[in-house]
């Protein structure tokens, strides 16, 4: 077992660029593991760029038991020494990491050298780091890539003083050597477009790097970290295992990051953005200098030029190779999106992500500029962000709004000026899965009459295509105005001159730009904002302006923190800042526009202008408390009572659906003269003290059932899919509830029965057929009231059923609803008959100062007049039925999906990770709603296990917005979460 090679020198790939795997047959590996190490095993190939690697299973019980690695010859016993070495050095000192290394027995490694067919080769059995590695292409969630970046870090940490005699290998991925990789391989690259992308890819890269090549700390590394060598542990989500120590060497420490976070970018939805939260995490643990913080993307770009050169060149050397085939695609993947934004503008990024501003050299400070108008020009500044009122009522879905706007305000000021940098709503599209560009690099600027611009620095002028440029020492001033028209001008101008002719009346951008061989974007994602502001100056002195500072939403979110109690929460751990809603559409702050599928409340759509009428024109005339005399009260509640059963007459006012369910409690233990209460479980109907003592779900009360009130009694929850009768099997509940509550009536005095009407807080299930009718019968036997709460599923949401309780062909004593009421404006009702609602007198008097008030009275009125007027309870039968078709044809596809619940708009998506024992996907859904966010659809989970999308949108929702809205979550489940 000795190695011949055993002083041979160390590799170097520029000695011996062609690197073939070893391809010694599995069969006779299979004999040779058995002879030698005395494993009976089944070997199964795991692919390799340059070496040979098996899983080995158990032949006894199929089980794996090592990984069997076949170093390429090509590497001498000093640098496979130096692999165990770090390899068994790792798994040491990070006891948090699982790490692959050589197996042991009776103190003995299980490695050596050994000749086989292929000749002398060195094979070693490697421990099983159980799980999945992060190969293909799925989406990477952020919480992921930041562990990545952790682990290169913890990597670094733990090698940063070892020392080995193999150290100073070279390697092609050392990207030290990158410049030579890339001078030897690409003139053999036939394809000259690759060729030529390549090429220039890397030398911009370069022209960054080498100044700074000789500042870099080096160590030893692992320079391999990438997707494919880290391992998920079963069941995980986050990585925590490390493989393959191949590429083990010395070098820039940089690297280790560079290389980890290149191997992200061809992953679903990644761009250099989404490596940010590995750069911070690796940051965190090794702080970046200044001089890597500089090198970082520029080595990411080498990475990507370096792995399409080198992979290329594979796959033809070794064309048998399945693992350097499959891999081409992702690897042009990489350098294609590591070059879609400038090496200054993704610095600029990771800066701005980490708080480290350049110190070295000193940013160039802003030029000293003169005005680019005439002494007198009078300057209107247009707003067209989320909050601006030149957006309202829809305004934003229309481009052509600024136009207008802008040709509007000319006729009051000389100059109309759209502020840099502030992100713009104005245009952006109602439904898109990418974030649109909406923040302005630069000013747009009207001029009621044209006029000729003054230079604001000295500098040569010359025309381009669609304007004119101002290069001065300090900056570049780009004008340009889109189509024919565009601003001329050519000269040498000092300060103060007329350089260029601005045309009356049309959008002329004007861009203030560091470096003139760059090319920036008139407007650009919010996302890279940061990144691409860096690179020009804020042009509002050219127009006599103070620059526009925005207020971030990462700081009104920690204002809201420091005053709000932690526990009122809100959406999602990094919410967006939302400003604005137009029908079933929110908008944030940054000009992204969202797709609402979760808004019961807002159920007639998102500012609605007959609602923004009606309370505009009742604020004008009268809003006090609801003791007064005044019509609006009346002509809202006969609306309300209208819609129900001509018993249900006589109406109470609240504010909101806690408010309502608690009142229902009262007037039914009022009118008994009983106070017993008989709920069905995982239900949730409020945070009163009545409405939470029969609110039993546990997702919203973990300790709902064992802090139950004496008076609160329970009957199973009636879930047909997820209960313990399922399918046709649920018609049981009905009885068993209905004994349940003649054993009740036996022992205490029944006040009343109380359920939502469709099982809401599990995703929209609808009761079993029959349900209500038999536990309403048994209730009223029992001499105690039937309570519907209709909070979520009341008011037309349903689609072919207004009220929930018509769905179940009864009708209650008394109906609780609120949320849709109002359109988000805090109005609820309770509706019972005439003599129930008298008996409430014996409990003294009922009052709500702003429950019924004339605003809150027209505001209601309004809501039930667009409900019919727009026929948005038919818009949720049709509309619903078609996003439940669609659904269903999803849940045909994915395994996850274990059904979708519901009718009209109320719906639900179940994700489970097991069909028949239906053990809920709960991390898979919040992770899923987290994906869908970044795709732009807000929508949210439910259910005592948190694992069922609650599908809920405002009911003016378009066909269009559900497809959206199904593409987005199928995209979801088939790229990951």
């Amino acid at each position: 077992m000795s190695n011949p090679a055993a002083g041979a020198p160390l590799f170097d790939f520029f000695a011996q660029p062609s690197l073939p795997a070893p391809d010694v047959p599995a069969d006779e590996l299979t004999r040779l593991v058995a002879r030698e190490f005395g494993l009976d095993v089944r070997l199964r190939s795991l692919g390799s760029q340059q070496d040979q690697n098996f899983m080995a299973h158990a032949v006894a019980d199929d089980e794996p038991v090592a990984v069997l690695k076949i170093s390429n010859p090509a590497f001498s016993a000093a640098e496979v020494d130096l692999q165990d070495r770090v390899a068994a050095l790792l798994a040491r000192e990070l006891p948090d990491l699982r790490v692959a290394h050589v197996l042991q027995r009776d103190g003995r490694d299980l490695a050596g050298w050994f000749d086989t067919s292929r000749g002398r080769l060195h094979l070693r059995l490697l421990t099983v780091v159980h799980g999945r590695t992060l190969n293909g292409s799925r989406y990477l969630a952020p919480a992921v890539v930041e562990r990545m970046g952790a682990l290169a870090a913890a990597v670094s940490r733990g090698l940063e003083h070892v020392e080995h005699p193999a150290q100073d290998r070279v390697l092609q991925w050392d990207l030290q050597h990158a410049r030579r990789v890339v001078e030897l391989l690409a003139p053999g690259e036939p394809d000259t477009a690759v060729r030529e992308r390549v090429v220039a890819a890397a030398t911009a890269a370069l022209a960054v790097l080498e100044p700074l090549a000789d500042r870099l700390p080096a160590q030893l590394g692992h320079f391999d970290l990438t997707d494919d060598n880290v391992v998920v542990p079963p069941g995980g989500r986050l990585p925590d295992g490390i493989v393959d120590f191949g590429d083990v060497l010395r070098s820039w420490r940089v690297g280790e990051l560079a290389v980890t976070i290149s191997s992200v970018l061809h992953h679903a939805g990644a761009d250099a953005r989404t490596t940010l939260p590995a750069v911070r995490a690796f940051d965190a643990v090794r702080s970046l200098t200044d001089d890597e913080v500089e090198a970082l993307w520029p080595l990411v770009v080498l990475r990507g030029a370096v792995l399409v050169l080198s992979g290329r060149d594979q796959a033809v050397l070794d064309p048998g190779n399945a693992y350097a085939q499959d891999g081409l695609d992702r690897e042009w993947r990489i350098l294609e999106v590591a070059t879609e934004l400038p090496v200054p503008v993704v610095t600029a990024l990771v800066r701005h992500a980490l708080g480290r501003p350049r110190t070295t050299p000193a940013p160039r400070p802003a030029p000293r500029l003169a005005p680019l108008l005439p002494a007198g020009t009078t300057v209107d500044v247009l707003d067209a962000g989320t909050r601006s009122e030149v957006n309202d009522l829809g305004a934003w879905t229309d481009a052509g709004t600024l136009q207008r706007e802008a040709e509007r305000r000319l006729g009051a000021a000389d100059v109309v000026v759209l502020p840099h940098a502030a992100p713009v709503l104005t245009g952006s599209p109602a439904l898109s899965a990418e974030e649109p560009a909406t923040v302005p690099t630069g000013a747009t600027f009207w001029s009621r009459r044209g006029f000729s611009a003054l230079a604001p620095f000295a500098g040569e002028v010359r025309p381009v295509d669609g304007g004119v440029e101002l290069t001065g020492a300090e900056a570049v001033l780009r004008l340009s105005a889109p189509g024919p028209g565009a601003v001329p001008g050519a000269t040498r101008v000092e300060p103060g001159q007329p350089f260029a002719a601005v045309p009356a009346g049309r959008a002329v951008h004007a861009q203030l730009v560091r470096d003139p061989a760059l090319d920036v974007p008139a407007r650009v994602r919010a996302a890279h904002a940061p990144g691409w502001l860096a690179q020009v100056h804020d042009p509002a002195p050219l127009f006599g302006l103070a620059p526009v500072v925005p207020t971030s939403a990462g700081e009104v979110l920690r204002r809201r923190e420091r005053v709000l109690a932690e526990v009122q929460e809100h959406y999602y751990a990094e919410p967006p800042q939302v400003e604005r809603g137009w029908r079933e559409h929110l908008a944030d702050v940054d000009g992204r526009v969202y797709l609402d599928m979760v808004n019961n409340v807002t159920s007639i759509g998102h500012a609605h202008p007959r609602v923004e009428q009606a309370a505009h024109r009742q604020l004008r005339l009268l809003n006090t408390n609801s003791r007064f005399h005044y019509a609006a009260v009346a002509e809202f509640a006969e609306k309300v009572a209208a819609t129900l059963p001509d018993e249900l007459d006589t109406v109470f006012l609240v504010n909101s659906g806690s408010e309502a369910v608690d009142l229902a409690l009262r007037i039914a233990m009022a009118a008994t003269g009983r106070r017993h209460v008989v709920a069905m479980r995982e239900a949730y109907h409020g945070w009163t003290f009545a409405t939470d003592a029969v609110s039993t779900s546990i997702a919203d009360n973990p300790n709902a059932l064992e802090t139950r009130p004496d008076w609160v009694h329970t009957v199973e929850a009636a879930n047909s899919y997820r209960g313990r009768h399922r399918g046709q099997e649920a018609h049981r509940y009905a009885p068993e509830a209905v004994a349940t509550i003649r054993e009740l009536a036996s022992r205490v005095d029944l006040a009343g029965f109380v359920a939502e009407t469709y099982f809401g807080n599990a995703g929209g299930v609808a009761l079993p057929p029959g349900y209500l009718r038999a536990v309403y019968a048994a209730v009223r036997e029992a001499g105690g009231l039937a309570v519907a709460d209709e909070v979520q599923v009341g008011y037309g949401r349903l689609g072919h059923w207004f009220w929930g309780f018509e769905q179940q062909g009864v009708v209650p004593d008394v109906v609780a609803v609120a949320k849709s009421v109002g359109n988000g404006f805090p109005v609820g009702a309770v509706v019972t008959r005439r003599e129930v609602a008298d008996r409430y007198r014996t409990q003294g008097y009922f009052f709500s100062s702003t429950g019924g008030s004339p605003l809150s009275s027209v505001v209601g009125s309004a809501v039930l007049d667009v409900i019919v007027s727009e026929r948005l309870q038919e818009n949720a039968a049709v509309v619903g039925d078609h996003l439940r078709e669609r659904l269903t044809g999803l849940a045909g596809r994915h395994e996850l999906i274990g059904a979708v619940h519901g009718d009209g708009l109320y719906l639900g998506v179940e994700f489970v990770r097991d069909r028949t024992t239906l053990e809920p996907a709960t991390s898979e859904t919040a992770a899923i709603c987290d994906r869908l966010l970044e795709l732009g659809v807000v929508v949210q989970p439910t259910g005592d296990h948190q694992n069922v999308l609650k599908v809920k949108p405002p009911l003016c929702i378009a066909r269009e917005s559900v497809d959206f809205f199904v593409d987005a979550l199928e995209r979801v489940l088939v790229e990951g979460w």
